[in-house]
């Protein structure tokens, strides 16, 4: 019974940093395209990100099976436990993060005012960064049961914040000629709609350093503040 159970935890394993490292390559596509400030995703690779996210989404149902299948045929002790229950929860955020991915790369194409975008392209790709790097530390910090990692994300989460009113307020400068253009005003909502996925992107990385606390430390600290 031990080695079934030790063989089925190392295939969620690797089935879970296989959809990891995809989901990654995902944001790395992402940062791609926002950086370029090209507001024309190039055809190819909008059908490879597409082509990802049905993979992502296969992916994460396969995974929930083997981890139901896992907790009730093997009756995982405790450390175990909370380390499958942790990875559950990190491959729905993972998976939510394919979608955002998908969503904000399908709100570019809506844009019909480049020079609007031009001007907000630096705050959009420094949340972009920051976003995909919260996401590639949480993952490690999880992997590596590396409590450090999982704080810096939890703690960087607030980065948002103050980014979101820096954008917030540059939307706002431009609503009186927002009024009499209706492409303007378009672009100026699709934008802040990319950034709301963004910031999202972040958030998802929070519930994963959150994750890898409860699977390192037995602690579930959502809706808790964290200790350091």
């Amino acid at each position: 019974m031990t080695i079934k159970k030790d063989d089925a935890i190392n295939h969620i394993q690797e089935d879970f940093e296989a959809m990891a490292n995809l989901v990654l390559e995902q944001l790395d596509l992402l940062e791609q395209i926002i950086i370029s400030g090209e507001i024309e995703v190039p055809e190819e690779l909008l059908k490879k990100i597409t082509r990802n996210e049905k993979d992502i989404d296969k992916r994460e149902v396969k995974l929930s099976e083997k981890i139901v299948n896992a907790i009730v045929l093997y009756k995982p002790v405790a450390s175990d436990l909370r380390w499958i229950m942790a990875c559950y929860r990190i491959i729905l955020s993972l998976e939510r993060i394919g979608d955002i991915v998908l969503n904000v790369t399908n709100f570019i194409d809506k844009i019909k005012t480049p020079e609007i975008y031009e001007r907000l392209l630096e705050v959009l790709s420094t949340m972009t960064i920051q976003s995909i790097k919260m996401v590639r530390k949480s993952l490690l910090s999880y992997l590596n049961d590396d409590r450090e990692f999982a704080v810096w994300t939890i703690k960087n989460d607030v980065v948002f914040e103050e980014i979101n009113h820096k954008l917030l307020k540059k939307i706002l400068a431009k609503t009186e000629t927002a009024e009499s253009n209706k492409h303007l005003l378009m672009s100026i909502v699709t934008i802040k709609e990319m950034m709301s996925n963004i910031e999202r992107i972040a958030d998802h990385a929070t519930n994963i350093a959150e994750a890898a606390i409860y699977s390192i430390e037995g602690k579930d600290i959502r809706h808790h503040k964290l200790e350091k």
